[in-house]
Order: structure tokens, then C-alpha cells, then sequence
């Protein structure tokens, strides 16, 4: 079989993300007596109490009948929540679906999205593996530039995606920011807002991308039960706009692809969540104040607005410090696949697991520099 001749030239040229193996794998390879997942930014807490009580009861029969195919009770339930209409909402296994779904939607070979150069990837992996251009801007002072996005605008330009707050900064952009930037790109465009991280948000400033569809259709706002309410492992994601845009995007999503579990878990999550948002934000709250006091301590620099997660620069290579705190049991985040080359990002836990992460970092670094005036 020829598969040069078989696979276009855009997914030949694209590299496949490789996930990390299975905890007791890795704790064999590196010789960790136990693993503390600091890498993928999940809440330590688990999902609210209600959610969890879902989950642990969910009844066996139910795995054999299909899921709500548009997942109707979790979108009329998000339509209470916001008090707008639940043909707004789509529901994807995810936020990486419904990113895929959109540019489905809009997009065709010779155009293009721009974004920024240092955010969540899947925009442009998702663009670039469907053989859509993804334009690039680079960050200014750790955020979106929006000058900068708007310059790489042209008649091809069909989607401009803005991760607010952004991973893996923590930048975001002000309510009076993000409305200047809509005026300027005008209504022939869409502008997605991702929001995956809003909920660790607590800044008054901090725009609310629904509120401004009345005024600028063209925004689509994403959202995730994967962070705040920690139902990664069920995967459930949706995103907000116009019926108008959201009729389109539609036609381009898979329907059952959100599992019966996952729905009744995240309906049960928006009925139980202020106590668990609140806690999960002083938790990240404490875990930040002080790890930075930690890297402060050590001479390291931090970067981290908004968000569950710290950026750490270390003064060896990423990947190496990614092994040799492996060995200790603490996975992180190598930063050069997010070309922040000689960071880490790290997902802030509970005290006691970030006690034991600052004690290993500390090692290191003091290993590092013995070894450095020695030589």
C-alpha cells in the first residue's frame, strides 16, 4: 500500500502528540517510589458532591443504551444557568472537540486562524492537521498581544482564538481589552473566547465572553467541566454563541459522542458548585502564594496569573528537570513543547503535595548549583 500517495501532504508533515504511560509504568522506569501528577493542571479535590455521588452510584444497565445524543438535560440545564436559550450551547466530548468542530465549521483549505504562539496547542494543531494555516503572534508580557493578532488578519482569516486566561501564563484580558479588540475585528469573523479557566478567576475586571454575544455575534465562548469541577476523566466540554453560529457548528459535530456518565456527572456538577469553587480557589490560592515564596527563596523566576498552575524558569534544561524530579515523583510539565524552552509548569495541589514538591525542587536546584561550582 502506498500511503505517501494515500495521506495529504499537511498530515504527512504533522507529528503526533505521544501522552505520557500509565503511573506504575513510569514509577518503574524512573524508580519513584510513589508519582504526584502535577502536569495535566487537575483539581486535587475531585469533582463537587453531588457529581461524585452521581458517578460512584451510576447504574451498570445504563452503560448499554446510548447517551442523549445532543446532550438535551446538561444543555437545558446550562440554559437555566445563564438564563439563554439551550440551542446556544453545544456539548463535546471535551473542549478539544468542539475546537475541532468549529474550524470544521468555518474553515477550508487556504484559510487561515490566528492565535497566539505560546498557548493551548490544539488550536493550532487541530488548524494544521486539517490543512488550515494557523498564524502565530507572540506573546507580549506573558499575554495576547491584540495589535499583534490583528495585524496577521487578512481576507483568508476565518477564526481568531484568544485563551483568556491563557494557559500556560495565566495572562488574561480585561472585559475593556477584549471589547476593543471585537470592535476592531469587526463581524466577519469569528472570535473564540476560550474560557477553560474562568472559574479560578476572581478579578472583577474579568470580562464574561457570553454577555457580549448580544453585541458581538460572531463570539464563541468554550467552557470545560475538566478543570474547576475535575471531570477530566469523563470528558465534557461545550462551547457558547449566537443559535445562529451554533446552528452551523452543529452540523459539523459527532452526536453521541458524550457519554451517559459524563452528562449526569456534569448536570449534577452545576447544581453543587459554589462550595467546591470556592474551596478549589483557596486551595490554588495557598499553593501559589506559596510556591512563588519557594522559587523566591531559590532565586527562580515564576510566571502565573490566573489559573490552577505556576510556570517555574530552571536554570537546566526542561526536560532534564523533568527527570530528575520524575525520579523524586513529581511529574511536571516540560515547557519547550509550549516553546517556553527551560520552564516548567507546575498544577498546584494541596499543601502537603506542594510541601513535598518545594522539598524536591529544592534538592535539585541545590544539587545543580554544588555541581556547578565545583566544575
Amino acid at each position: 500500500m502506498n500511503l505517501e500517495a494515500l495521506v495529504p501532504e499537511y498530515v504527512r508533515c504533522f507529528q503526533a502528540y505521544v501522552p505520557s504511560r500509565p503511573d506504575h509504568l513510569l514509577m518503574r522506569e524512573y524508580g519513584a517510589p510513589l508519582l504526584h501528577r502535577l502536569n495535566n493542571n487537575e483539581n486535587p479535590l475531585g469533582p463537587p458532591p453531588a457529581a461524585a455521588r452521581v458517578i460512584a452510584s451510576f447504574p451498570p444497565e445504563l452503560a448499554a443504551i446510548y447517551p442523549s445524543g445532543d446532550s438535551y438535560d446538561l444543555r437545558e440545564a446550562l440554559g437555566r444557568r445563564f438564563a439563554i436559550s439551550p440551542d446556544r450551547f453545544l456539548v463535546g466530548n471535551g473542549s478539544c472537540e468542539v475546537i475541532s468542530s468549529v474550524i470544521k465549521a468555518f474553515c477550508q483549505p487556504g484559510d487561515n486562524i490566528v492565535t497566539a504562539d505560546k498557548t493551548f496547542a490544539v488550536y493550532e494543531w487541530v488548524a494544521e492537521f486539517s490543512g488550515i494555516e494557523a498564524r502565530l503572534v507572540p506573546l507580549r508580557d506573558y499575554a495576547f498581544d491584540p495589535q499583534g493578532m490583528l495585524d496577521r488578519i487578512d481576507r483568508r482569516t476565518k477564526i481568531l482564538f484568544v485563551c483568556n486566561p491563557n494557559n500556560p501564563t495565566g495572562s488574561y484580558w480585561t472585559g475593556q481589552v477584549l471589547t476593543d479588540f471585537l470592535e476592531k475585528v469587526g463581524e466577519e469573523r469569528i472570535v473564540v473566547v476560550d474560557e477553560a479557566y474562568r472559574e479560578f478567576v476572581e478579578d472583577e475586571q474579568y470580562p464574561d465572553a457570553i454577555g457580549l454575544m448580544e453585541r458581538f455575534p460572531n463570539v464563541v465562548a468554550f467552557r470545560t467541566f475538566s478543570k474547576m469541577y475535575a471531570l477530566a476523566g469523563l470528558r465534557s466540554g461545550y462551547l457558547v454563541g449566537t443559535e445562529e453560529v451554533v446552528d452551523v457548528v452543529r452540523r459539523t459535530s459527532v452526536v453521541y459522542s458524550v457519554n451517559v456518565q459524563a452528562q449526569q456527572a456534569a448536570l449534577a456538577a452545576l447544581s453543587d458548585d459554589a462550595g467546591h469553587i470556592a474551596a478549589t480557589r483557596a486551595l490554588v490560592r495557598e499553593g501559589k502564594a506559596y510556591l512563588r515564596r519557594v522559587c523566591d527563596g531559590l532565586g527562580l523566576e515564576t510566571v502565573g496569573g490566573e489559573g490552577n498552575f505556576l510556570m517555574i524558569k530552571v536554570p537546566i534544561n526542561d526536560m532534564l528537570m523533568y527527570r530528575r524530579l520524575m525520579k523524586r515523583g513529581m511529574m511536571v510539565r516540560s515547557m519547550t513543547g509550549f516553546r517556553y524552552p527551560g520552564w516548567i509548569r507546575v498544577t498546584l495541589k494541596e499543601m502537603a503535595v506542594m510541601e513535598s514538591f518545594a522539598g524536591a525542587l529544592e534538592a535539585e536546584i541545590r544539587a545543580i548549583r554544588e555541581k556547578g561550582k565545583a566544575s
